[in-house]
């Protein structure tokens, strides 16, 4: 079967993709957060001029014939417009087969351990301390993500002396049981990320996040050879090549491919099999609650070498207020520190016809010039 119209609805933060096969069948997927706008022009300039009339069965193959024919291309944006195809197919196909996507990739439905991810460096210490154990008892997380240093800061702290004020007072409000995560998105210098590392490690930190600048591997591997706790990465990355060198460095200990960003799942797939025959564990960036993390849920689902918990965002309406009134029901319920992956077939969300109302429309079919 084959696709004959491909739709984008999309505001500056963030775009979703109906495809239609030439039964009347569809299905939604999403291209990158931010700026989404743009990469929905790129994906009706780029990649629906060569998927329409493509077959709806094959998405590595369609993936890849579009990565080789826009090889002009090779950067993020061209990638972000392709999740949106990649993704709307799988949810074709899984309401087509009457199955949830996890099912199509050789996993089951099931729940998912989650981490509360915090996004926020404007926030002090003792202030962030509070929200998560306030978080944990309203929602039963039991790990955590926050931030340290500056992004991409050439060393510096959001502010001084905010680094190693906030790692004692998460975990000593926390206590000694929660499983603690930061993230120094390209904070530091090799030298300066072991220095900090050892902190991290004496507060019994056990995942840091992007320490160096992320694409910068040999300085991420001084610090993942350094260190006892997982050294992670490569939420940026969407090259495949660069994917194949990270890994056979061994750069990092973990890594976290971000669907969206990665091209969609069949890309982040064949990261996360290359990481399995490393002995890698797999644990993807989800750091916003749209469409991404749901797809994300499914692939840790279904993969062998996923890592223990999902991302999940914990920033709400107040910081991230386009995540609001996406979807028609609520796909990411925290109970007990858990999601749920249902059986519902394909991603099993439907978008809001509200949202799309207002949201900025293109359509390209089969047929037009």
């Amino acid at each position: 079967m084959k696709i004959v119209k491909l739709e984008t609805f999309s505001n500056s933060f963030v775009g979703f993709v109906r495809v239609t096969a030439e039964d009347g069948s569809f299905g939604w997927g999403q291209v990158s957060t931010y700026n989404a706008d743009i990469t929905a022009l790129v994906f009706h300039r780029q990649i629906a001029p060569w998927a329409l009339g493509a077959g709806i069965d094959d998405i590595d193959a369609l993936a890849d014939l579009i990565v080789e024919k826009e090889h002009k291309f090779p950067g993020s944006y061209l990638r972000r417009a392709l999740a949106g195809l990649d993704t709307a197919l799988w949810d074709l196909r899984g309401r087509l087969a009457e199955k949830p996507v996890c099912e199509l990739i050789g996993g089951s439905p099931g729940p998912l351990r989650t981490y509360a991810s915090s996004m926020r460096r404007d926030i002090g210490p003792e202030e962030e301390a509070t929200r998560l154990t306030r978080l944990r008892d309203q929602h039963g997380f039991d790990a955590f993500k926050f931030r340290v240093a500056s992004e991409c800061g050439h060393d510096l702290d959001e502010w001084p002396g905010r680094t190693e004020a906030i790692v004692p007072a998460v975990r000593k409000s926390l206590g000694d049981t929660a499983t603690l995560l930061v993230d120094a998105n390209s904070g530091y210098s090799a030298k300066n990320a072991i220095e900090i590392g050892r902190m991290l490690e004496d507060n019994g930190i056990c995942h840091f996040e992007e320490p160096c600048p992320y694409w910068d591997l040999d300085e991420t591997k001084k610090v993942t050879d350094a260190l006892d706790l997982d050294v992670t990465g490569g939420e940026q990355d969407c090259d495949l090549a660069v994917w194949r060198r990270m890994i056979a460095m061994r750069a990092v200990d973990v890594v976290q491919p971000d669907i969206c960003y990665i091209g969609g799942l069949a890309r982040a797939l064949r990261v996360a099999e290359m990481a399995k025959a490393a002995g890698l564990v797999c644990t993807p960036h989800s750091a916003n609650l749209s469409m991404v993390t749901l797809f994300t849920m499914h692939l840790l689902r279904s993969i062998p070498n996923a890592g223990p918990y999902l991302e999940f965002s914990i920033e709400g309406s107040d910081y991230y207020p386009w995540q609001q009134n996406l979807f028609v029901n609520e796909p990411f319920t925290v109970e007990n520190g858990h999601v749920l992956v249902t059986d519902t077939p394909g991603w099993g969300a439907e978008i809001n016809p509200a949202w799309l109302d207002k949201a900025d429309y293109m359509a390209s079919e089969a047929g037009s010039p």
